[in-house]
């Protein structure tokens, strides 16, 4: 018994009452069809007794092989293909964009010491340290009303620009200090204004213990800054006084942000 292949028409034409026809194939079609007792091997059918050809979609033994998908694309599993690794063997963020919390909080708590200064802590100078106490400063600012955050950051850049020139002509072939590690000194010798700034955030503004809270700490950042920066090289010292009064001038302008 033969059997008639049919195929549906999507050529846009329609049969009676708009809708799609069924039309016969071609005679080459048919030969082809009458000749093979079954259907095309690349063609699987739906079912038994069904002429419709439907295309396979069977991922695995088109691609030849079987493996999961969480295997081949590298996620959710311990291997790892085509050099990307499991999520378990990434560094922390932090470790990526180079900040280090633990330095951050040894330095802070190295400069909250008015008594001793440890230079060996800022030989690994940063950025994320002095930032991250503008910010405060700038927080504890905006809290009291004034915004400041421009300013600050402004004037601890020329600041940071002033002291690196003025500190290689003082140091000459004694030795010289980079524009990042001054920043870096210059920033972290914020931080006692910075508790400054948050103290008197509960402070009445006409309190002379406002005043002499300013008076500490512009002494306080002056000798920490100092401190730092004459340890740098050797000899440093011979120049201290040189360097002391400018660092006093920057920390006296942002002292009296707070206070004014």
């Amino acid at each position: 018994m033969q059997r008639a292949d049919v195929a549906v028409s999507f050529d846009g034409t329609e049969g009676p009452r708009g809708q799609a026809y069924l039309r016969r194939p071609a005679s080459h079609v048919q030969q082809q069809s009458q000749g093979r007792p079954g259907p095309s091997p690349a063609l699987n059918g739906p079912g038994p007794g069904s002429g419709l050809p439907f295309m396979t979609f069977d991922l695995a033994s088109g691609s030849g092989s079987s493996a999961p998908l969480s295997h081949i694309s590298g996620y959710g599993g311990s291997s790892s293909i085509g050099g990307y690794a499991s999520f378990e063997d990434e560094p922390p963020l932090l470790e990526e964009l180079g900040i280090n919390v633990g330095q951050i909080t040894q330095k802070m708590l190295n400069l909250l010491n008015p008594f001793k200064v440890d230079p060996s802590l800022h030989e690994d100078p940063d950025l994320s340290g002095p930032f991250l106490f503008c910010m405060i400063f700038g927080i504890a600012q905006l809290l009291s009303g004034k915004l400041h955050f421009g300013v600050i950051l402004g004037w601890t850049s020329v600041a940071s620009v002033f002291l690196y020139l003025l500190y290689n002509l003082l140091a000459g072939r004694n030795g010289s200090i980079d524009l990042y590690r001054c920043v870096s000194l210059v920033g972290y010798s914020l931080v006692p204004v910075a508790v400054f700034s948050m103290i008197s955030i509960f402070l009445p503004k006409t309190s002379i213990f406002r005043y002499i809270l300013g008076a500490v700490t512009v002494l306080w950042s002056s000798n920490a800054c100092t401190n730092l920066m004459i340890l740098q090289v050797p000899h440093g010292g011979d120049f201290r006084s040189l360097i002391a009064y400018p660092c006093a001038l920057i920390y006296v302008a942002f002292s009296l942000l707070v206070i004014f």
